[in-house]
């Protein structure tokens, strides 16, 4: 597991939507041989719980998670499965 990956994800995604939940899983060990494995990409499962996605569709949703990681989406991240929810729907 890639401790600072994962502290930055949390990092990005607290500092850009204030979830009241948040969960990240690095499940890159499991792709170990995949391409983006070995172009150095992980592959993390985000669950995400936040206000901030109260009237947005889905695809808002994700891309407001994708712009909270930003160029990590290009150089750290090669998958990234989100589950985003409103505190209503967790």
């Amino acid at each position: 597991m890639n401790e600072a990956r994962v502290a930055m994800i949390r990092q990005r995604l607290t500092a850009a939507l204030a979830p009241t939940e948040l969960e990240i899983q690095d499940d890159s060990a499991k792709h170990a041989g995949h391409a983006g494995a070995r172009s150095g990409g992980g592959h993390y499962n985000v669950r995400i719980v936040t206000r901030e996605f109260s009237g947005k569709s889905l695809v808002q949703r994700h891309r407001m998670v994708y712009d909270a990681l930003g160029d990590a989406m290009h150089e750290e991240i090669h998958a990234l499965s989100i589950q985003a929810k409103t505190p209503d729907e967790a």
